[in-house]
């Protein structure tokens, strides 16, 4: 009797990348694969307290952790810190587990390693435990092509080793493709350790590309083609969404408040403004205030998620005096909220958005249109493609001090509001992204089937 194949899924432990491997495992474990996550200590902690109870038993799916090498009280959100403890300890641990698992129970084996590239080493421990090696990039097409051209950006002295652009002209992979600024780089940052943090995330993988087996992306043919085509082998499988499978589960590392549903229910249809910036921006209290008056100015009902860790400084956040009283009747507050349930009510009208690569993905799926605000890393490039080539979306401008005022803000959502290019724009890439996940032919589809059987008879 042919034994159940049984996948070992591994990702990088931070929001964005925990959610997309999430739903891909979800996604492989409801094909008949016997799924093991491995995340983390402290990463497990918070996935088992989100998680729903009968995932594991209904989905095939169990949940372990790993040491990240890290003291208990040390500051995991020192990313430095953690990423380097990562990478010196974790190989470690990862290679004894696979061994411990496959060396106990013949019918438990791991047969394939599915491996976020930020965490790339689990390749070459795939391929040196003979296992197949599964990359998932769990980002755009373009940053990927950009990725795999840093050598000859490298060659041609356009940046140096540490990631510096020493040349002022755009960054160019292909005329197809929009060229980045020095600022819109994913590494791009003006401190130099996160610069060489976000650099290392961009050449690890390329170091590591040569052990796949299968490579995946979260991303969409039809919507990403001119940069996909730059990529040898990848097959995008992309929008990976909760809804795609049996458990609705998202890999959230935060309690979801599900209130926020029932609020938009009452709220008429194309009306609200949800507000949502991830897991890691923050702002300082200048442009906090800033937001909260724009909002007040646009007369809209809006669902705002603040996180407890919003504010820069690390303190609470607080509102403009008299705020909360003045919008009540037409604002909803929660401290995370289930996105993807939030975009595909009727109630929403827009949504403001650091443009993570997951939110973008989520949002263009349910043809809700953007009001873009990026952050860090790739959000720059994701608010190109959403403002000038799928054109679903508004960009915000910082004013000569480096603030999104209210009234830039307030103009710009009635601008988004009533534009109805932007809408019709937006309901067409909502209809490529559905039919990519089709199962009468649908590219994203296809290309997950073709892996989810390789894997199954291997």
């Amino acid at each position: 009797m042919k034994r159940q194949p049984h996948a070992l899924v591994i990702p990088y432990p931070a929001q964005g990348h925990v959610a997309p491997l999430m739903k891909l495992a979800l996604q492989i474990a409801s094909h008949g694969v016997k799924v093991t996550f491995a995340n983390t200590e402290s990463t497990h902690a918070k996935i088992k307290a989100s998680l729903p109870e009968n995932v594991e038993e209904a989905h095939l799916i169990s949940f372990v952790s790993l040491p990240d090498g890290m003291e208990p009280d040390d500051d995991r959100t020192d990313w430095v810190k953690l990423n380097d403890s990562i990478h010196r300890t974790m190989p470690g641990y990862l290679e004894d587990f696979i061994l411990k698992v496959n060396g106990s129970n013949a019918n438990q084996k791991f047969t394939c390693v599915v491996a976020d590239t930020s965490v790339g080493w689990a390749l070459e421990l795939a391929k040196k435990a003979g296992l197949q090696a599964v990359a998932v990039w769990p980002a755009g097409g373009p940053c990927l092509a950009l990725a795999l051209h840093i050598p000859q950006l490298l060659e041609a002295g356009i940046i140096d080793t540490d990631g510096t652009v020493l040349k002022d002209e755009a960054i160019s992979v292909s005329k197809d493709v929009p060229a980045w600024t020095s600022t819109e780089i994913g590494w791009g940052f003006p401190d130099p350790v996160f610069q060489q943090l976000f650099f290392g995330f961009y050449t690890i993988f390329p170091q590591y590309y040569k052990f796949h087996d299968w490579f995946l992306c979260n991303s969409i043919y039809e919507l990403d083609s001119a940069a996909l085509q730059l990529v040898p082998n990848v097959l995008p499988i992309g929008p990976l969404l909760a809804s795609n499978h049996l458990a609705t589960f998202a890999g959230n590392l935060w309690p979801q408040d599900s209130t926020c549903l029932q609020w938009l229910d009452n709220q008429a249809s194309g009306s609200v403004i949800y507000v949502a910036f991830g897991s890691s921006t923050t702002v300082d209290s200048q442009q906090l205030h800033e937001l909260a008056l724009g909002l007040e100015l646009t007369g809209q009902p809006f669902l705002w998620v603040i996180r407890s860790d919003l504010m820069n400084d690390g303190s609470l956040a607080k509102l403009p005096e008299g705020f909360i009283n003045r919008v009540s009747n037409r604002a909803k507050f929660v401290e995370w909220a289930p996105q993807e349930e939030v975009l595909a009510h009727p109630s929403v009208a827009c949504f403001m958005s650091h443009c993570g690569w997951n939110s973008t993905m989520e949002g263009l799926t349910m043809g809700v249109p953007f009001l873009c605000w990026p952050y860090l890393a790739d959000q720059f490039c994701n608010r190109n493609y959403i403002c000038d080539v799928w054109r679903i979306g508004l960009g915000l401008r910082k004013d000569e001090h480096g603030v999104i005022t209210r009234n830039e803000i307030s103009s710009k959502i009635k601008t988004l509001l009533s534009s109805q290019d932007i809408k019709a724009n937006a309901m067409h890439v909502k209809e490529v992204a559905r039919k990519s996940l089709h199962e009468s032919g649908g590219s994203s589809c296809r290309n997950f089937n073709n892996f989810i059987q390789h894997i199954k008879s291997t």
